[in-house]
């Protein structure tokens, strides 16, 4: 008979959320929660002081998304963000039907996210498959993972080449 590994046991669902903007008052949410409306915030502001704080900055931490491929280490994952935030195009997202789970130092966030990438030639709606990692570090949890889909070819496509295109 297999036995879990203990952590793995102790897995539970912390809560599930509607949706998180990046607007949302803190008080009164979980840190967990609090940990993804500061991302969001970040993200929706280009603000990259703010996104490096929400980082881990270990060797291990990693992010997989359509346009940028894998990047590990923060040095790297900072570059997707430095070209997002200083570039012409505007990028806003919202993350919604999410489910926070918690093992040990660690809790995943698991949903969607919707929203729109503008220049001023093209207009698209952006629709991501979006699963986000954090590990609790001296008290505070920093992201170390996050991995991004788009199921549907045509749009994911039309986004590559708009992205090219800047």
């Amino acid at each position: 008979m297999y036995t879990l590994p203990i952590a793995l046991r102790d897995l539970n669902m912390l809560q599930h959320i509607q949706l998180i903007t990046g607007t949302e008052v803190l008080n009164g949410r979980s840190a967990p929660e609090r940990a993804l409306i500061d991302f969001y915030r970040a993200f929706n502001h280009r603000d990259l002081a703010h996104m490096a704080q929400n980082w881990s900055h270990a060797k291990h931490v990693v992010l997989c998304n359509p346009l940028g491929g894998v990047k590990r280490g923060w040095a790297e994952i900072e570059g997707v963000y430095q070209r997002i935030f200083s570039g012409s195009a505007t990028v806003y997202v919202e993350y919604y039907d999410i489910t926070l789970n918690r093992v040990g130092d660690l809790f995943y966030a698991t949903g969607r996210e919707r929203g729109t990438f503008k220049t001023a030639q093209v207009e698209l709606p952006l629709a991501i498959r979006t699963t986000r990692i954090y590990q609790d570090i001296n008290g505070t949890w920093k992201q170390i993972h996050h991995h991004g889909s788009i199921d549907d070819s045509a749009l994911l496509a039309s986004y590559q080449q708009a992205v090219a295109g800047i």
